[in-house]
């Protein structure tokens, strides 16, 4: 995988991307996202409200969240969603 930006050049395009795209769409349901990290162009999100435990949610990461941001920046960017809790254990989490 050789992505061309940094994690910080990654940081500010994800961040659009999640607030004008993927933030509305998720709202409508009553769903959040939240931008945890980027480490080495895997991107840690967590999703939120009425997505926690939501049977949707792993086709919401699919074809909403993996879409957007490997569509719009780069198609080799890996999406995590960090479980409630692993917020500080980011690195022991398998992209």
């Amino acid at each position: 995988m050789s992505i061309p930006f940094t994690d910080e050049e990654l940081k500010e395009p994800i961040q659009q991307i999640i607030k004008n795209k993927i933030s509305p769409m998720l709202a409508k349901d009553g769903g959040a996202i939240k931008l945890l990290d980027i480490i080495d162009a895997k991107v840690y999100i967590q999703l939120q409200g009425a997505c926690i435990g939501c049977a949707s949610s792993s086709t919401t990461l699919e074809f909403i969240v993996k879409k957007e941001i490997q569509t719009f920046i780069h198609p080799d960017i890996k999406i995590i969603n960090v479980p409630i809790g692993m917020e500080n254990n980011l690195k022991s989490l398998d992209g």
